[in-house]
């Protein structure tokens, strides 16, 4: 049980980084339309329909029909593929397939230790909960600073800190699965968008922290 839901959690990870990957692909890849999405109040309207769609998902998800979760979860994908084409435009195809490489290593070997270790990460949980937010604040405190080495040093926190969440969140799917909390395609979808998350954040920090070193 926990190995087949543990291949469907990653199997539509895998769809959700891949529709954003080449949604964000296409739309860099197109002038008329970037130029109207980045350059025009749609990017902010893409921007907070993502905001609204991922907290929609987590919220509703044991009261939705696996149909409504997995459209949900594609649909938050393609719009967090369009906020994403900014990336396609400021770097190098090479650089992100680079840290993008790295990101699954990484990603992929914290998710091994969440999955087998026997050790409780329920505390660690909390405080990487307590760490985030922490961090959040301390982003919003720079934006008036002003500080790169301070932007830097975020970065390489967060890194930590989703890194840890991949574990987190790889041993508390492996949990729900045998505690039927959730039915089992909600809880695929679910964790799906727990990992999708962690993995593309840890990404995203990857990518300032290695333009930085350039």
């Amino acid at each position: 049980m926990k190995k087949q839901l543990m291949s469907q959690v990653y199997a539509w990870m895998f769809v959700g980084l891949l529709v954003t990957f080449m949604t964000g692909y296409v739309v860099s890849s197109v002038p008329a339309i970037y130029e109207v999405i980045l350059n025009s109040m749609w990017y902010l309207v893409f921007l907070i329909l993502e905001l609204v769609l991922v907290f929609f998902l987590s919220a509703r998800i044991t009261k939705m029909s696996g149909t409504t979760a997995k459209m949900s979860f594609i649909l938050y994908s393609l719009v967090s593929g369009v906020t994403f084409s900014s990336i396609f435009l400021y770097y190098d195809m090479s650089h992100i397939l680079y840290v993008f490489l790295t990101t699954s290593i990484i990603f992929g070997l914290f998710a091994v230790i969440g999955y087998v270790t026997e050790t409780d990460l329920t505390k660690l949980g909390n405080f990487l909960l307590m760490a985030l937010i922490g961090g959040l604040v301390c982003v919003i405190i720079n934006i008036f600073v002003g500080s790169s080495s301070f932007d830097l040093l975020l970065s390489i926190v967060f890194v930590l800190v989703f890194i840890g969440f991949t574990a987190y969140d790889v041993q508390r799917i492996k949990k729900f699965a045998t505690s039927n909390q959730i039915q089992s395609d909600n809880l695929a979808i679910y964790g799906a968008l727990e990992l999708y998350l962690d993995f593309i954040n840890i990404f995203l920090e990857l990518l300032n922290i290695t333009d930085r070193s350039r």
